[in-house]
């Protein structure tokens, strides 16, 4: 996906701490969860101090507003002293906040695809510009990221870490590439096993109308097919979130989600049209891997 910058506000640890405290958290219950409204818990400053660091890049701090970091992160449970595994962690973006806050008190693990894995080809090249971005990343910044470890999968067979050795796994606006694939099932059962008895599952995606084939193109996908994926691995469909929520997205784009930023993949005279549209809506859902599986 080609990268551009957008510019929103912004936030500053103190502005983020204010409006988290006079908005929270908008959760949806399901019939497993409690009342709406339950998941109002607000960032810790070690969360708030991740987000406001200065290693972060101007490019990823500038989509703060829409990605909603301490929001989103706060919804899934995190909290010092976890083991948690990001999955495609891509260019780094929530990287750069989960790696310096687990330092010293949690495990970050960045859960990448093994080129050797691959065909030899543009896949595989792709794959492994982005391992040796990421290591460069870490190279560079030891005093956010000489803790920060890897662990290699093949997408045929994902295997993410020991099994019931992590208490969160993340992964973000990735499920749409698994399932144009073929692997999303198997990445599900991935998580579900590197997970905790207890342990929790979060997941953002670009969000359909409604239900999308397979090899749809528009990178959107149906609530209710990831809901079904997760579940079909064994866990259970503990909260949804509206914090990622775009009701100006119409979804319609001739590029797809591409079409709007950060990928901006439209023609030059329409860029006015799609800023004020902004990101894309997300759904946000948080499921648990119920203790004694």
């Amino acid at each position: 996906m080609r990268r551009f910058q957008t510019a929103p506000r912004l936030l500053t640890a103190s502005l983020l701490a204010l409006a988290l405290s006079a908005t929270g958290l908008a959760a949806v219950a399901d019939d497993h969860t409690p009342a709406a409204g339950a998941e109002a818990a607000q960032p810790d400053a070690a969360l708030a101090a991740a987000i406001a660091g200065n290693w972060r890049s101007a490019e990823h701090r500038a989509r703060d507003a829409y990605r909603h970091p301490a929001e989103t992160l706060t919804f899934f449970g995190l909290k010092p002293g976890q083991t948690v595994v990001e999955v495609t962690p891509g260019g780094g973006w929530y990287t750069e906040i989960l790696a310096p806050y687990l330092r010293g008190n949690g495990t970050y693990v960045a859960a990448i695809v093994d080129p050797a894995a691959l065909p030899e080809g543009r896949g595989r090249d792709y794959q492994q510009r982005g391992k040796d971005a990421l290591a460069k990343k870490f190279e560079a910044a030891p005093a956010q990221f000489d803790a920060a470890t890897t662990v290699a999968y093949d997408p045929k067979a994902p295997v993410f870490g020991a099994p019931g050795s992590a208490d969160l796994v993340v992964t973000f606006r990735n499920v749409h590439n698994w399932r144009g694939s073929g692997q999303a099932e198997g990445m599900f059962k991935g998580f579900f096993d590197v997970l905790k008895p207890g342990g929790v599952l979060g997941v953002v995606e670009h969000r359909a109308a409604t239900d999308v084939p397979a090899d749809d193109k528009s990178g959107y996908v149906g609530e209710a097919q990831v809901i079904a994926m997760a579940e079909a691995a064994g866990f259970r469909l503990d909260a949804k979130s509206e914090v990622n929520a775009n009701p100006k997205d119409t979804k319609d784009h001739p590029n797809g989600v591409w079409t709007l930023p950060p990928g901006n993949n439209h023609d030059p005279e329409d860029a006015a049209k799609y800023a004020a549209i902004g990101e894309s809506d997300r759904m946000t859902l948080r499921f648990v891997k119920s203790a004694g599986e």
